[in-house]
């Protein structure tokens, strides 16, 4: 039996947006394998600078990339099922995402070390990521019990 307080604790802002979050990461990460809406399809490589493939026709991308984006995601949907956890995701998933962006600004996009591989288009969207994840996770954590719920 749902009890009203429970009720509330599962319906928590920062718990659908750690679930909004998920979804939307896994549904890139399965995008990104799709010929037609992944460019280049051919030249998709596991991990490597060198794998031409685009999602969208935009955002480089390799096997690797689109399994990280897949684990994101489940890792999201996982983490929603309780506001701690949800909490715990968007902020420290924020964080890795702003260290992608300063690691994808660092090496070349042409060096071995772009081994993810980033383009500029995927720097700056890491960095819109990591700003928005942590951003929601300070306002929507901040209300009464949303770190704290066991639920």
């Amino acid at each position: 039996m749902t009890t009203p307080a429970s009720h509330r604790a599962a319906r928590a802002p920062v718990r659908q947006a750690a679930l909004l979050l998920g979804l939307v990461f896994l549904v890139v990460g399965v995008l990104g394998f799709i010929p037609g809406i992944t460019t280049d399809y051919g030249s998709l490589e596991f991990a490597s600078h060198e794998s031409g493939a685009e999602l969208f026709g935009l955002f480089q991308v390799s096997i690797l990339h689109n399994l990280v984006h897949v684990a994101y995601g489940l890792a999201g949907l996982m983490l929603a099922g309780t506001a701690a956890g949800a909490y715990s995701y968007l902020l420290v998933g924020g964080a890795v995402y702003l260290v992608l962006w300063v690691y994808g600004l660092s090496v070349g996009h042409d060096s071995d070390a772009n081994f993810v591989p980033l383009n500029t288009a995927d720097d700056w969207l890491h960095f819109v990521l990591g700003i928005t994840m942590i951003g929601l996770a300070l306002a929507l954590g901040r209300r009464r019990g949303a770190r704290t719920d066991a639920r």
